[in-house]
């Protein structure tokens, strides 16, 4: 599940992905535009720059801004690089696979295939949506576009 802290960096990220070129938000702006804590915000952002997803200016002018553009970023990546594996459970991960204590059997486990595919099923949306597509979801038109609504 998206906890709270994944789904703010998105939000921070969206909104970062909105601005003009050359343009950094302060953290205090963004985090009143999208209802965030901006004590909660400004340990979301120093996760996100220390993944190499945002830079950050100090003093006068500064703030932030994407380190790279929005359609080279992958929605799974920001995800992963604040909560983590995106599989329910250990056994299930690719990225942090741990078997669990009472499985007897990894390859016939019901538990362990079915969240596998859910697992497979996170993963192919978030890892072929980038940054740019989901800052296009706050236009409704492009919306509807997209979800033929």
């Amino acid at each position: 599940m998206l906890t709270n802290k994944g789904k703010y960096g998105l939000k921070a990220m969206v909104h970062l992905a909105g601005l003009e070129p050359d343009v950094l938000a302060q953290a205090a702006d963004i985090a009143e535009t999208n209802s965030i804590s901006k004590k909660f915000l400004d340990h979301i952002l120093t996760e996100l720059r220390r993944a190499g997803f945002v830079y950050s200016k100090k003093g006068k002018g500064g703030g932030y801004a994407l380190a790279r553009p929005a359609h080279e970023i992958r929605v799974g990546a920001i995800v992963r690089a604040l909560d983590g594996p995106l599989a329910p459970i250990p056994c299930a991960s690719v990225t942090a696979f741990r078997p669990c204590d009472d499985c007897r059997d990894l390859k016939t486990c019901p538990v362990r295939l079915i969240m596998i595919e859910a697992r497979n099923a996170i993963a192919n949306v978030l890892d072929n949506r980038t940054l740019a597509e989901m800052r296009m979801l706050t236009n409704p038109s492009d919306l509807a576009e997209m979800y033929h609504i």
